[in-house]
């Protein structure tokens, strides 16, 4: 049964020659007519410089360059001061700055996630050279690993998960809670945007950092559980019923939950197979609690009103916390739950048989 997994294109194809292109306008307070502002692009931590652009007598500057395919990242540069964004296909956006700060004293306007990213950037000045306590950098992580849950395929959570203050990485992969949102966004990339060249990069790092987490764990007197406590999933079903996972776990011996989408080409065939399992212990404990990430309500009200199990739509789909919370790396993707822990993870949708037979 087929998953949806990346097609890895090469880096260049960021920026393809499409014709399109995005354009900076801007005003840089301070300067002169010799003062020059570098564009460059992102590759996963390198800059490669796209064009240059002389600022006018009065501050005023402008500056264009082709389209990426895929949202990137790019940077104004001044000597060794940067101001970073996101560009997103044909974006115009307005970058006003002064000197002689140019890396702190800016604005960035004109797209919503460009706007984001300024205020990380903006947010990470607060702690940089050891400001502030503990406890309000911890504070200000949390809010960021709760922004990158809500929504694990954006650029913005690419750009977050990458950041680093004062050389060290705000998300280390060295960090048990950090990986776990490393492993959200690699898995959101991985599932969810096909043509980008970062979801090799991203599933590296992820990878990377679990190696090496098995290597300290396994040389520590440490038991790691195979097991881990659901996260509650609360979502309507055709007729506008709510359904809680947490609830069904607690009135079922065994609970399969299944993402999926119904548009997709496995959906048929995944739907028989749940059906023969549903058929086989449907009385003796189990449920199926099937969570619909389709973009088209109308394919998942159709198919969801033939199936006997619970079948809930994620009306977030790509964007929902719930494909990071539970790190999906592809559709479908089945967790066999017992007892209110997630006791298995299936993502062969032919061992899910198999695997659910083993606890009941």
């Amino acid at each position: 049964m087929k998953k949806f997994f990346l097609m890895m294109i090469a880096i260049v194809a960021l920026t393809a020659c499409n014709g399109n292109k995005f354009h900076i306008d801007g005003t840089l307070e301070g300067a002169s007519d010799t003062t020059t502002l570098i564009l460059e692009q992102s590759s996963n931590g390198e800059w490669f410089i796209i064009d240059s652009v002389k600022v006018s007598k009065d501050g005023k500057f402008s500056i264009s360059a082709e389209a990426p395919e895929v949202p990137s990242i790019f940077q104004l540069r001044l000597n060794d001061q940067t101001i970073c964004f996101p560009i997103d296909s044909l974006d115009h956006l307005t970058i006003t700055a002064k000197l002689p700060n140019f890396a702190s004293d800016f604005t960035v306007s004109g797209s919503e996630h460009a706007e984001q990213v300024m205020k990380i950037d903006k947010e990470a000045m607060q702690f940089a050279g050891g400001k502030g306590t503990e406890a309000e950098r911890q504070a200000w992580k949390d809010k960021l690993a709760r922004q990158i849950a809500a929504d694990p395929a954006s650029i913005v959570a690419y750009y977050t998960i990458n950041k680093y203050i004062d050389g060290k990485p705000l998300f280390d992969p060295m960090n048990d809670s950090d990986l776990r949102f490393i492993g959200a966004v690699a898995n959101a990339f991985n599932s969810f945007r096909p043509d980008d060249p970062r979801s090799e990069y991203l599933k590296n790092v992820l990878l990377d950092g679990q190696r090496r987490r098995r290597v300290v764990q396994a040389s520590s007197d440490t038991v790691y559980a195979e097991v881990a406590s659901i996260i509650d999933i609360k979502l309507q079903d055709y007729t506008g019923k709510e359904y809680s996972l947490v609830d069904v776990a607690s009135r079922n011996r065994v609970v399969v939950l299944n993402f999926t989408a119904y548009a997709a080409e496995f959906s048929p065939q995944l739907n028989k197979l749940l059906n023969d399992i549903y058929q086989k212990y449907n009385g003796h404990g189990l449920a199926i609690y099937q969570v619909s990430l389709d973009q088209d309500n109308v394919v998942w009200r159709e198919a969801a009103k033939n199936l006997p199990w619970i079948t809930v739509l994620d009306p977030l789909n790509i964007n929902s916390a719930n494909v990071g919370t539970y790190n999906l790396s592809g559709i479908p993707t089945s967790f066999i739950i017992r007892g209110g822990e997630i006791v298995e993870r299936v993502e062969d949708a032919t061992q899910l048989k198999a695997a659910v037979a083993k606890y009941m």
